[in-house]
């Protein structure tokens, strides 16, 4: 670690860490160590806003503001230094510990490129420097926004998708059901729109091969001001048929989002859309309630395995503890016995008993083509159509679609 005032000529300084004292974060230093060598500074807020406007700041690529709770009462400090940073086309890593929710909203806004916690996790800060570093792709297809029609408000269905454990399926299901519903009539297809709202671990731009971008976050941090044009320019649109809102291009905490933000972006979407699927993160936040209540099915996804059983007592006590409406939940166990399998269907019936639950879906194990499907960004059905568990979301979507224009013709 060196001075960024006073380090040599023979050695440009490519970096400064700016805190009130870089040595609360020792992690910080190892990875600056690691990424630059000696080829770095150290400076504190008000000297970083000095050291700015010198000569010797030409060089440097970006700054890693480091901050912790104590540092919130110098928001306006803090915001200022992003600032002028980003007005010399320096790159800002915020870096923090135990920083409230609203003070990283602010700095965020502010315009810092890269969001890390701390302590660091592994080789975090390197790939957020590679990130920073990567040219913006020219993808102009992708960057068009959608135009969404004033008209009536649509009232769209919302169905929500939730994993009880890591891996269940949660994302596949999402993904395979906005498509199908999507594609379930040739004649008068529905509007769908898919919502990620998993915002840090997000994989549905992965699953249909789209660009992540910032207008997504620019639109959650100000849904106050949202309108049909905001709301469009952070969609895009999948092979002309389905609209996606994918998770932000960087990893933001959770509870960021209020749930108000959360009850206008959902009300955004069944206004212009026939169906809205949301994907959720399987960590139950502040606005989870809110998508809950306003959730017409609310599908849990499990597997036949004592951690998915676990979790599903954990969750119902957690809902019925807090007099919320536990039975919206429609429970679907993925990767089920085959019909064959009589000792694995006995299993599914014994483990719905034991938690006091109805397991109203059973999807088949699709095998490798799922995982393959998902890494070349296509649906099932058109990477492997006949896959048997592609047939029975295409079952699922085909009841919900039929079930909607049933209630629509009542009406």
């Amino acid at each position: 670690m060196s001075s960024a005032t006073q380090q040599p000529e023979t050695s440009a300084i490519q970096a400064c860490t700016v805190s009130r004292d870089v040595q609360n974060f020792d992690l910080l230093i190892e990875d600056m160590e690691a990424a630059l060598g000696e080829n770095w500074g150290d400076l504190g807020f008000a000297e970083a806003l000095a050291f700015f406007t010198q000569p010797e700041s030409d060089g440097v690529k970006f700054i890693a503001l480091a901050i912790d709770g104590e540092d919130e009462d110098n928001l306006s400090l803090l915001g200022e230094v992003i600032t002028q940073a980003k007005a010399r086309d320096i790159k800002v890593v915020l870096i923090a510990e135990d920083v409230s929710p609203a003070s990283l909203h602010q700095l965020l806004r502010k315009g810092a490129d890269e969001f890390v916690p701390y302590p660091l996790p592994e080789n975090e800060l390197q790939e957020a420097i590679e990130r920073m570093n990567k040219p913006a792709p020219a993808v102009a297809a992708q960057q068009e926004a959608v135009s969404l029609k004033s008209g009536a408000p649509k009232e769209g269905a919302l169905f929500v998708v939730q994993g009880l454990a890591g891996g269940v399926g949660a994302t596949t299901l999402a993904v395979n059901l906005a498509w199908e519903l999507a594609t379930v009539s040739d004649k008068d297809a529905p509007k769908v729109c898919l919502l990620d709202l998993d915002l840090q671990y997000g994989s549905v731009s992965t699953y249909l091969d789209l660009q992540r971008r910032d207008a997504v976050f620019e639109m959650l941090s100000e849904t106050a001001s949202m309108d049909e044009d905001v709301f469009g320019q952070a969609l895009q649109t999948f092979e002309d048929k389905l609209q996606v809102l994918t998770a932000p291009a960087d990893m933001i905490p959770l509870d960021i989002i209020t749930p108000e933000d959360i009850q206008r972006v959902i009300d955004m979407a069944r206004a212009h859309f026939d169906y809205v699927i949301v994907d959720m993160p399987k960590t139950l936040v502040q606005w989870s309630e809110t998508v809950l209540n306003a959730a017409h099915v609310y599908f849990a996804l499990i597997e036949l395995d004592m951690r998915s059983a676990q979790n599903t007592l954990r969750l119902k006590r957690a809902l019925q503890a807090e007099d919320l409406p536990f039975n919206k939940l429609r429970f679907a166990l993925n990767k089920a016995p085959k019909f064959t399998d009589l000792g694995g269907k006995s299993r599914v019936k014994r483990m719905g008993e034991s938690l006091g639950i109805s397991i109203d879906l059973l999807l088949p194990d699709g095998g490798k083509p799922v995982m393959q499907s998902g890494d070349h960004g296509l649906p099932l059905a058109s990477s492997a159509a006949k896959n048997p568990l592609r047939k029975e979301i295409a079952k699922l979507a085909q009841s919900l679609h039929s079930l909607g224009s049933s209630d629509a013709e009542a009406a």
